[in-house]
């Protein structure tokens, strides 16, 4: 498969009243086909987010009076985990998709965040990430009625081939964090190709550089801004819960994989004294462990894009206590897809067999893709902070990331 030639079908769209998980699925399966060919040369996914751009499902959280599909969050999650069981990269750029759109929401003025819908929506715009507020190298100075950023940002999933930017500073006078969104093709914005890691090769997570970049007031996100508000400080659930999807659609398509392997291809062990593979009893308990975790993966995880939806839909009437019950809620299903994962994509070799481990199907593609994601949260933290609620019943404290 040649995929500079390769060629989405054009029936997968939300504009001709199709289902937005049918649609996922018709995209999931044309991803498939030339995925394991781009995870091997990395780069940006070009076709694959135009086909993105021309589905809808840019703007599927974006309520229908602003031209978007009015989709729930649970919904949307679900659409980032079928991409996942095929192609995690994109998945992850689907997903902060739609995080960047929540933080516009949450960070700023109405008069702001429905301006910038609108325009996605009707100009399918993809909005990239130059937030990690980590990185302090980008500062910003301060004049009247403008701002200027300055300075490198790494960990930028998404930003190349993207049409807006969120994009973040610190301030040379008080150090405070600024964040704004801007157009990605301003002048002094250079987005560097220099993102080669072991895992999701194609979400474009390299460098960023801004020179001496001009911010307008109105671009930046400050009233009412982060953690300013129990609701403000959903942004970093929400990025938690993109993420629990995307293991647990890289586990299931990994288990996907192995079945797929284990059916077909996988030989009994001499030893084993069956005259198949799926007769074998310890091929059977693999199996039987695997179909458990994942199993109760997805309830958590469902359970926690519910309270999503529910705590979302109070606005500003949220809690601190609805918060924290969302954020525990969050984490615990982090931690299960997290361990699930890991567990299910290194053993997946053990009931697919000694072929499956042949280079050219890149099997070890679903765990390298989630080894690089969970090293960004170390799961030890998570842990503490459940066993402090577990035994104190003391809520998580709301930060930019967690």
């Amino acid at each position: 498969m040649n995929i500079n030639t390769f060629s989405i079908p054009p029936t997968a769209s939300l504009h001709q009243g199709q289902h937005a998980l049918a649609v996922a699925k018709q995209l999931a399966e044309s991803f498939s086909l030339t995925a394991v060919e781009r995870d091997h040369v990395g780069g940006t996914p070009k076709l694959e987010r135009d086909a993105l751009r021309n589905s809808g499902l840019l703007s599927l959280i974006i309520p229908r009076q602003y031209g978007g599909h009015g989709a729930d969050w649970q919904e949307t999650l679900q659409v980032a985990r079928e991409f996942a069981k095929v192609d995690s990269s994109i998945a992850h750029v689907y997903g902060f998709q739609h995080l960047m759109l929540a933080t516009v929401r949450l960070f700023s003025r109405p008069d702001q965040w429905e301006r910038w819908y609108e325009q996605t929506a009707q100009l399918n715009w993809f909005w990239g990430n130059a937030l990690n507020p980590l990185d302090e190298r980008t500062l910003c100075k301060s004049y009247d009625h403008w701002h200027e950023f300055s300075g490198k940002k790494s960990f930028c999933s998404g930003a190349l081939d993207s049409e807006m930017l969120i994009a973040s500073a610190i301030k040379k006078t008080d150090g405070q964090l600024v964040i704004a969104a801007i157009p990605t093709l301003r002048t002094g914005i250079t987005i560097l190709d220099d993102w080669d890691n072991i895992g999701q090769r194609q979400t474009d997570s390299g460098t960023v550089n801004f020179e001496k970049v001009r911010i307008e007031q109105n671009e930046l996100l400050t009233e009412p801004g982060p953690l300013s508000n129990p609701f403000a400080c959903l942004r970093p659930l929400i990025a938690q819960l993109i993420l629990t999807n995307i293991y647990l659609g890289i586990a299931e398509g990994a288990f996907n994989d192995a079945q797929h392997y284990t059916l077909r291809e996988a030989r009994p062990w001499q030893n084993a004294k069956v005259d198949i593979t799926s007769q074998d009893p310890y091929i059977l308990a693999h199996y039987g462990e695997f179909w458990v975790g994942l199993e109760a993966t997805r309830a958590l995880t469902n359970q926690a894009a519910e309270k999503l939806d529910a705590a979302w839909a109070k606005g500003l009437r949220l809690t601190e206590e609805d918060r924290g019950l969302l954020a525990t809620s969050i984490s615990t299903a982090k931690v299960l897809a997290t361990r699930t994962g890991l567990d299910l994509t290194s053993r997946m070799f053990e009931v697919a067999g000694s072929r499956a481990t042949h280079a050219g199907l890149r099997l070890d593609r679903h765990w390298r893709n989630l080894r690089t994601h969970t090293l960004h949260d170390p799961l030890d933290y998570k842990i503490k902070e459940l066993g402090e609620w577990a035994l104190t019943g003391s809520f998580p404290h709301p930060t930019f990331y967690s």
